[in-house]
């Protein structure tokens, strides 16, 4: 799992895998080199279009990369395609400017997607007939076989609050961990799912199978739940979900679909 933070001073890292640094950050990035936390660093939304220019990008893997990567923000629908015809070249230019640094090997390029990249037809809507949206269909095609062909993971969000906002016909228990009282069943595989996350997983999952990389490693690059702005976002929900997802992380559990180790 990778932690959300953005630090301002030097400080000590203790207890700490991995890192999400959604701003470049000098002292962050000193306090961070030789402590073996592997660490993800994000170019923001805004950068993407000029990472277009491989000359640019090049020059931001120097300064925040190869001087002491993860790409840009997820490409939500509610962007309204503002970031579809920029998100690739400058995923593309990134990792190349690190294979040119000679990093490539150990520092790759990625883009955290959300869940709403794929889905699955409302007349079988279960993880086994997961996706890619069809507007996007040939763009997330590009993307995985770059990924392949790079030995990069795919880097996903998982908000099973989001599954519960703004609609009330969704099992309220389906969204934690702890057992929903009827189990949904995937017709295509038998498989019975007892929570969203595990179905939101399995339906990215066979999205990559059936676009031909099956076998491509996922990381979980942001998973969650809030605790204001709605009715259903309070810390006693929030103890809820992670008192559920931790000790499954922990068990390297997995999903149905991939079970073991959930990076």
């Amino acid at each position: 799992m990778l932690c959300n933070m953005v630090f301002s001073l030097t400080f000590n890292v203790f207890f700490l895998y991995y890192l999400l640094l959604k701003k470049v950050n000098q002292n962050t990035m000193t306090a961070l080199a030789g402590s073996g936390i592997e660490v993800m660093v994000a170019i923001p939304n805004d950068q993407l279009a000029v990472m277009g220019d491989y000359n640019r990008a090049k020059d931001w893997v120097k300064r925040n990369v190869t001087r002491y990567n993860f790409n840009g923000g997820p490409f939500l629908t509610s962007y309204n395609g503002s970031f579809l015809n920029t998100t690739f070249p400058a995923l593309r230019n990134i990792q190349n400017a690190l294979n040119d640094a000679g990093v490539g090997d150990s520092i790759k390029a990625t883009v955290p997607l959300n869940a709403d990249v794929y889905n699955s037809p409302t007349d079988q809507a279960y993880p086994s007939s997961g996706r890619f949206r069809s507007d996007i269909n040939d763009l997330m095609n590009q993307i995985v076989q770059f990924f392949s062909q790079n030995k990069a993971p795919f880097t996903v969000n998982i908000y099973p609050f989001l599954s519960l906002y703004g609609n009330d016909d969704f099992p309220f228990d389906y969204a934690f961990f702890d057992g929903a009282p009827q189990p949904v069943v995937d017709k295509g595989t038998g498989i019975q799912y007892t929570n969203v996350f595990d179905a939101n997983f399995d339906a990215l999952v066979s999205a990559l199978k059936a676009a031909g990389y099956g076998d491509l490693p996922i990381i979980v690059g942001e998973v969650g739940w809030p605790t204001d702005g709605d009715r259903n976002a309070n810390t006693g929900y929030a103890i809820r979900f992670y008192n559920g997802l931790l000790p499954r992380l922990v068990g390297n559990r997995g999903t149905p679909l991939r079970p073991g180790y959930i990076e």
